[in-house]
């Protein structure tokens, strides 16, 4: 009876400690979704964007996709599900027009293994354009 006591006692301290450590990570990954928007403005919020202007993406832990566009605007989506994100994870989509919208859903595939990891539903995507210099 001690035993399972203690193992409970163990187990609620191990899970606080858990909790306590999840905000931490999650400014982490803010701060890193942050740094490279730095010098950037939002603009409002899209639905689609055309695939073709897509220069690259980037998986921001546990917060948010970049979609890098070759006129170097970047447009964030922060998924329903984006505990789910991982920066090791390849993103597949499969869309049936030109756009990527935010209805579209998203799975994620482990990079070693290969395996898909999850999927997760895309939201609006927010525009940010690099601020322009000002001569005085």
């Amino acid at each position: 009876m001690r035993f399972r006591l203690a193992l409970f006692a163990a187990a609620l301290l191990a899970g606080g400690t858990a909790a306590a450590a999840a905000p931490q990570a999650d400014n982490r990954y803010e701060a890193k979704l942050a740094k490279a928007l730095e010098g950037r403005t939002a603009g409002d919020p899209v639905k689609c964007i055309n695939l073709r202007d897509i220069r690259s993406t980037e998986i921001v832990d546990n917060t948010a996709i970049l979609y890098r566009l070759y006129n170097g605007k970047i447009y964030v989506n922060r998924p329903s599900g984006a505990g789910l994100l991982d920066s090791n994870d390849i993103l597949v989509t499969r869309t049936f027009t030109s756009q990527l919208c935010s209805i579209d859903i998203v799975q994620l595939v482990d990079r070693t293994s290969r395996f898909p990891s999850g999927s997760i539903g895309l939201s609006e995507f927010t525009p940010y354009s690099k601020v322009e210099a000002t001569t005085n």
